[in-house]
């Protein structure tokens, strides 16, 4: 695979089934780059295969073995079946077949300063931290996020230099496939229980990802996080920690303070005092991404006054608190949380960002995730005034009986009786027009399109 990529072949044609994921469509750019010929399929049109066709790829709208023709490679995301058309007829044709995360593994061995970003929570904003910080340190660092990134025009970047950053999924093993430098943890966590047996399952499949750190490396882990301190125990080699209520990890904070929302801190180093934060990302939980970022980033040799300009400069990713505007005095945001641990940490952030009521609108995403992690969920929306919840974002799953947003519903009111359940996106805006006051932060918050909501909402004021 590594020769492929190597070569800046116009006669190369590789095609990628869902080309229009995030991180599909950010490989395809890096290809494209390479002068590789790309050809891809989505079902879905969106401003990703738009970009895409633009720069020179030629897109199919459906799955369809005719879409298969000489290409020298295929390449599918993991929430594609085996079953699909176009990798039935690849396997026809004996045109190799490969998952993304190969690709990825391939594109990053190309690179001698590779750096990946793991963690259940917090991957996308600590690799955007770290990408607004090599890129002020004038690396021109590759880059590689599962968002939308103002600073890099999307969520792919093409550098010139040996540096390449990247985040580390661990859904179906994934990040198994990379061999990087440097590796982050940022936290442990259950979740994707349509793969995973249990916890153990996953903290075993994080310490695979460091055994595959290259020699001699630079592991950072959160001393905040239970399961990432636990797995700290196992390890045979050096690694780096940190935490902000970690007395014992080698970064930590003191005089951490907040106003409006945003955090002011000072960084020590080994006890010692290192330098003065204060961030524009708002909440708690982004003082630890922010903490991850330095440690990592001066593991790599990169100057303090660099690491605290990037940070201080760094602006979040699109769907990480974003706020999409003002109506009627209702503040709109939006959020990707969609994880209870995630939907905690966010409501600590945005309670703070409001004098009024704060009112969440929450898709959840996955059957799986939901059945399986419904108790939690029904405890994560204390901090609001109103939760109100819509229907299940299937994603890469069919409805299989379980659960539905009802139960969700109903749980929720027993813990804290706020909740509501309303299905069509049309009415919750209606509802929230005629029930919403001036003062109140209104939160979209899930992985799937629940952020249409805010420019429905938005929408209706012109």
């Amino acid at each position: 695979m590594g020769h492929i990529l190597t070569l800046n072949s116009s006669n190369l044609t590789i095609h990628m089934i869902g080309i229009g994921g995030i991180s599909m469509s950010g490989l395809a750019e890096i290809l494209m780059h390479k002068n590789v010929r790309i050809t891809g399929s989505d079902i879905i049109e969106s401003e990703i295969t738009e970009r895409l066709r633009k720069k020179g790829a030629v897109i199919y709208n459906s799955h369809n073995s005719s879409n298969i023709t000489n290409q020298d490679l295929v390449v599918y995301t993991a929430a594609v079946p085996q079953d699909n058309p176009e990798i039935a007829e690849a396997k026809k044709r004996g045109i190799p077949v490969i998952e993304r995360a190969d690709l990825l593994g391939a594109i990053m061995d190309q690179f001698s300063n590779s750096m990946a970003i793991s963690g259940t929570h917090g991957k996308t904003t600590t690799t955007s931290m770290i990408s607004a910080i090599t890129i002020e340190a004038g690396l021109d660092p590759t880059i590689h996020i599962g968002g939308m990134l103002d600073l890099i025009g999307g969520n792919t970047r093409i550098g010139s230099s040996s540096y390449f950053i990247t985040e580390a999924c661990e859904y179906k093993n994934s990040f198994l496939k990379f061999r990087p430098c440097l590796a982050v943890v940022l936290n442990i966590d259950l979740d994707h229980l349509d793969f995973f047996r249990d916890i153990d399952h996953i903290r075993s499949s994080f310490k695979a990802f460091l055994g595959n750190v290259k020699t001699p490396g630079i592991i950072v882990l959160n001393f905040d996080d239970p399961q990432t301190k636990e797995l700290a125990k196992t390890l045979t080699r050096p690694f780096i920690s940190y935490g902000i209520n970690a007395p014992d990890a080698d970064w930590t904070v003191e005089n951490l303070s907040f106003e409006e929302g945003f955090s002011h801190f000072t960084v020590l180093f080994k006890e010692n005092h290192w330098g003065n934060i204060s961030l524009n990302a708002p909440g708690v939980h982004n003082v630890s991404n922010a903490l991850a970022a330095i440690a990592a980033c001066h593991a790599m040799g990169i100057s303090k006054d660099s690491i605290i300009r990037g940070l201080e400069l760094y602006k979040g990713p699109h769907r990480r608190l974003e706020d999409k505007g003002t109506i009627n005095g209702i503040r709109v945001m939006d959020d990707y949380a969609h994880h209870p641990a995630e939907i905690k940490a966010t409501l600590n952030a945005a309670k703070a960002l409001t004098g009024g009521r704060l009112i969440c609108v929450f898709q959840p995403h996955t059957y799986t995730r939901t059945y399986e992690l419904l108790d939690d969920f029904s405890r994560a929306f204390d901090l609001c005034d109103q939760v109100i919840v819509t229907d299940i974002y299937a994603a890469r799953e069919k409805d299989n009986g379980l659960v539905h947003s009802r139960q969700l519903t109903e749980k929720i009111n027993l813990n804290t009786n706020n909740a509501i359940y309303i299905s069509g996106f049309d009415d919750i805006a209606e509802y929230i027009l005629d029930n919403a006051r001036s003062g109140d932060l209104i939160l979209t918050m899930g992985a799937g399109n629940i952020n249409k909501l805010g420019e429905l909402l938005l929408a209706s004021n012109k």
